[in-house]
This record gives C-alpha cells, sequence and structure tokens, in this order.
C-alpha cells in the first residue's frame, strides 16, 4: 500500500474523543465534554420553522446553493448579528460556513504553506491544533495570564517568528473560559496591522455571558482589514446544524470561497435558512435569554465546589461565561496519569490539559472541566470526587519528596 501523506504524520485524531472511548458508564459524570446543554436546543422552533421552510420554498433548500450562502442568510449575519457589533460590511465580506470551525480549515488553506508560522495562545483549543498540524506548520504558543494573550509576548513572538496568522479565542476562551481584556483587542488589531498578521477571531461563545459587560470584537479594530472574524451557532442553537460565517475582508473572503467550493461546495441550505429565520424573527436573544440562567447557575454551582472541595494547591478560572473552567495543580503531577484514576475508582472525568498545547510538556499539570452537560446535583458531587482525587495527589506527592 502507498504510504499515507506527511501531513497526517502530527495528527493523530482527537484525544478528547480517544479518552471519551473509556466513558461508557453512564454512572461517571462527565466534565470532558464540551457540548451544550441538550435542553438548550430550541426543538419545537426549529421544527416550526423547517416545516414553513419546505412550504415556502422547499425546492430551492432542497437544491445546489451559493458557494458564499444562501442569500436570506447572509442578509441576516449582516443585518442583525454584525450590526450589533459595531461592524458593517456587504455581502462580499461574509462567507456561509459549516461550523465556525470550517473557517479556520479554509484561512488555513488560503494562506499557509508548509513551513509557515502560526502562533497561538497556550493553551488553545484543540481542534484548531490538529487542522494547523495538517498544513505542516510550525506551531508556536505565546503565553496568557488571567485577562488572556500577554501583549508583550506576542509581540516578541512576532518579531521573532514572523508567523503569518495568530490565532485566537477572545471570549471564554477555550480551554480557559479566559477572556481577553478591550485594551488588549485594540492592541492585538494594532500588532497586526504593524506587522502584517492575519489574526483569526474565533468567537463562539461570547453570547454566553452570564455577567460582566459584553467586550466589542478584535474586528471592530481592526483597521487594516487583517482580521478574520469567525463565529458559529453551535453553542446558541445547536451544534448539529453545522452553520457559521467567517467575516473579513473582501479578497480574503472571495479566496476563502473559492477553497471551500472544492471542500463541501456548500453549507447546507436548511440550516442556514432555519439560522436566517432565528435571526430575522428576533427570536435569537429571547432564546439565549432562557438558557442563560441554566447556564449560569452550573457554572455558579461548579465553582462554589471547587471553592468548597479543591485543594488550596489548585488554582483555576473564574469565567464571567462559557462552558469551561481551567485548571492547575502543582508541578509535578500529571493530570493525563490521574485521568484513567479519576474514570475508573472515582467515575469522574475531566480533561487533562497537556492536549490544549503544541508540546504536552507545557501543560501536564492543567485540567479543562466543562459544565453544560451535568445537573447540579451530579456537578457537585463530580467536584467533590475529582478533589478527593487531587488530594489525594498531592499528599502523594509531598510524601515522594520527603
Amino acid at each position: 500500500m502507498p504510504a499515507f501523506a506527511k501531513r497526517l504524520d502530527k495528527v493523530t485524531g482527537s484525544a478528547i474523543r480517544a479518552l471519551f472511548s473509556l466513558l461508557g458508564d453512564p454512572k461517571i459524570i462527565s466534565f470532558g465534554g464540551g457540548n451544550p446543554a441538550k435542553e438548550s436546543f430550541p426543538v419545537d422552533l426549529v421544527q416550526k420553522y423547517t416545516d414553513e421552510l419546505y412550504k415556502q420554498d422547499g425546492a430551492a433548500i432542497l437544491q445546489y446553493g451559493a458557494t458564499e450562502g444562501y442569500k436570506p442568510y447572509i442578509k441576516a449575519c449582516l443585518d442583525a448579528l454584525l450590526k450589533n457589533k459595531g461592524l458593517s460590511g456587504t455581502s462580499a465580506n461574509l462567507l456561509a460556513l459549516t461550523g465556525s470551525m470550517q473557517g479556520i480549515d479554509l484561512i488555513c488553506r488560503t494562506f499557509l504553506d508548509p513551513g509557515d508560522t502560526i502562533l497561538v495562545e497556550a493553551p488553545t483549543f484543540l481542534g484548531a491544533l490538529q487542522t494547523f498540524n495538517l498544513y505542516q506548520t510550525n506551531i508556536i504558543p505565546v503565553a496568557m495570564d488571567n485577562d488572556g494573550l500577554i501583549m508583550s509576548e506576542l509581540e516578541e513572538a512576532i518579531i521573532k517568528h514572523r508567523p503569518k496568522l495568530l490565532y485566537c479565542i477572545p471570549t471564554f476562551q477555550n480551554p480557559t473560559g479566559r477572556t481577553l481584556t478591550l485594551e488588549r483587542r485594540k492592541t492585538v488589531a494594532e500588532l497586526a496591522a504593524k506587522y502584517d498578521v492575519v489574526v483569526i477571531e474565533d468567537d463562539p461563545y461570547c453570547e454566553l455571558r452570564y455577567s460582566g459587560t459584553p467586550l466589542p470584537t478584535i474586528k471592530s479594530f481592526d483597521t487594516t482589514g487583517n482580521v478574520v472574524l469567525l463565529n458559529s451557532f453551535s453553542k446558541t442553537l445547536s451544534p448539529g446544524m453545522r452553520v457559521g460565517y467567517a467575516f473579513g475582508r473582501e479578497d480574503i473572503i472571495r479566496k476563502m470561497t473559492i477553497c471551500k467550493q472544492s471542500a463541501d461546495t456548500h453549507t447546507s441550505n436548511i440550516t442556514q435558512a432555519i439560522a436566517a429565520e432565528f435571526l430575522t424573527n428576533n427570536a435569537l436573544a429571547p432564546h439565549l435569554e432562557s438558557v442563560i440562567p441554566m447556564y449560569s447557575k452550573k457554572l455558579n454551582a461548579m465553582l462554589n465546589a471547587m471553592d468548597k472541595y479543591f485543594p488550596t494547591e489548585c488554582t483555576y478560572t473564574k469565567p464571567e461565561g462559557g462552558l469551561f473552567v481551567w485548571g492547575e495543580l502543582p508541578y509535578g503531577i500529571r493530570t493525563l496519569d490521574l485521568f484513567k484514576t479519576a474514570v475508573e475508582e472515582y467515575k469522574v472525568a475531566f480533561i487533562p490539559g497537556e492536549h490544549f498545547y503544541p508540546s504536552p510538556e507545557l501543560g501536564y499539570n492543567t485540567f479543562r472541566l466543562n459544565f453544560s452537560s451535568e445537573s447540579i446535583e451530579r456537578i457537585e458531587n463530580g467536584i467533590m470526587l475529582l478533589g478527593e482525587l487531587f488530594k489525594e495527589a498531592i499528599n502523594k506527592k509531598t510524601i515522594d519528596n520527603k
């Protein structure tokens, strides 16, 4: 058999999905996934809009569509979403996506050659790292603090490595839940213009805010067109719909459209049309208002339980929204080694943090928790059990070091 392509050498499939092959027991309390709560899906309204759309325009929806996107969807995104974010443009600035993950892939197709450099937050979204590895890039992590990317570290990395791209999730970041401050958002746009770096601003969690003040996008400070904004309806309506958009400079969007033609021809017409209905009927905001209190209660339940049960040596983020909490244990404790014990003996699952770094040694003592998929009762119980495991690991390390 011929050899597999060399671009697959660094790609092993999703570490998270591999870990979850161990989670067949329904008794296991899972903080590992990143799925929205199933009770958040607006099933009845989706069914209503679907029935109406097929009655009104069924033949057109079932036919091939334009690669650029379903026209009512493009218009609705421009008029109902982007204007609210202080952004303006035409249909030439927006491309319908099959989930924002496709946007990451299309930008890579558009800009990257093997050996090119891309900067990422440390840690960052695992799916993005897999994509960057497929394109045989040089991935350089940039340090974060509780306010997101550290600007001095970012500029130093740009000068040293001359990257083509910077990938960041500025709001309720995956995996940390951190949010980039207003001043740092301005600085990212300024650095992108100064050094001619394209910024992939991936912002799928921004609507899931439970406290604090919403912040403008990095794109809103973009004066040169170097920022491409990606978003999707996966966290607000349904991940199964696989619909999102890219908003950027006309020439970049055109190149991405050409690349999309050979990827999937076009995003599903029906899912674009359903999303458009939510926007044109002003139904998205009320839907979010109905689910945000549920998420807020779950997040607070998790953080309160962590305050109560986790060892004092463990630090963790306290996000104002999104789906994730990020934690760190003392140096010398590898969370990947604790995972199997957590699942088999404590019946609790989490994600070891090293999978979110280009190099595992950068995050071997970190972990990610998701709160959206479990009940409040199971959240508190699961955190109590994880606290016992983490205390045991710290005590063992202390004894071993004596």
